[in-house]
């Protein structure tokens, strides 16, 4: 309920800016199309995979494993939100490597930020991606994964945030406590930027590109954002090669 109340707050958020909304006006059928698939595969149907089948294939080959991680509440929410976004830059960085890019770029040929391209994506990616296993399994061992079930959502909702253009402005307050440990809007429009490469592979925390010489930070937004394809819809959906 959470991530659904901060999806509608973003749009509506994102669709009072004259300047989105002139951008909503111009945005192809196909586009749309294609962002409200992986909003809609990945919002929707990725959790129920989670929850009904991975979890299931889980309690079939570890039966006697359910429940055998106790944690403090504390520990519980760190291990999913700073512990699984360590996992996750790495799976991302291996996204963007030459082996799997080609199944990724789809989510790079946004042109915008747009909280609605945020599951942008060849529908395969979904798998690729760390947050599809790791979760389930954990909240499959933890005795009460309710902690772990808050970082999930913190995630989900940070990463809606972070592919939009509502952010806190620099030198502000908000904006002097979040850009030294969060990865905020701008940071992530770098990653998607044209004119740079191989930075700001993070989720939710700035370290993991700092600890490995991928971090940019920047004030400043940068001149164009995402690739040009000449792929169709249904390539773009299924089969991107």
């Amino acid at each position: 309920m959470a991530i659904f109340i901060a999806f509608v707050t973003l749009v509506i958020l994102t669709v009072i800016r004259t300047e989105q909304w002139a951008k909503f006006k111009v945005k192809s059928w196909q586009d749309w199309l294609l962002d409200g698939i992986g909003l809609c595969f990945q919002g929707i149907l990725i959790p129920l995979l989670q929850l009904v089948l991975i979890y299931q294939v889980y309690q079939h080959f570890i039966p006697e494993s359910r429940g055998m991680l106790t944690l403090h509440p504390l520990l519980a929410f760190c291990l999913s939100f700073v512990g699984v976004d360590y996992l996750y830059y790495w799976n991302h960085r291996f996204l963007h490597s030459r082996w799997l890019w080609r199944l990724h770029l789809v989510h790079h040929t946004m042109t915008d930020r747009q909280v609605l391209g945020t599951s942008r994506n060849t529908l395969w990616t979904s798998f690729l991606i760390i947050y599809l296993w790791i979760h389930a399994l954990f909240i499959y061992l933890l005795q009460d994964p309710n902690a772990y079930i808050i970082g999930v959502s913190l995630t989900s909702i940070l990463d809606l945030w972070r592919h939009s253009e509502i952010e806190p402005l620099p030198g502000t307050i908000l904006h002097r406590l979040l850009s030294p440990w969060l990865i905020l809007p701008m940071d992530h429009a770098w990653h998607h930027a044209r004119e740079s490469a191989g930075v700001n592979y993070g989720a939710n925390l700035k370290l993991w590109d700092r600890l490995h010489g991928t971090n940019y930070d920047s004030n400043k937004a940068p001149n164009a954002l995402g690739i040009s394809t000449n792929l169709t819809l249904t390539e773009k959906l299924i089969w991107p090669f």
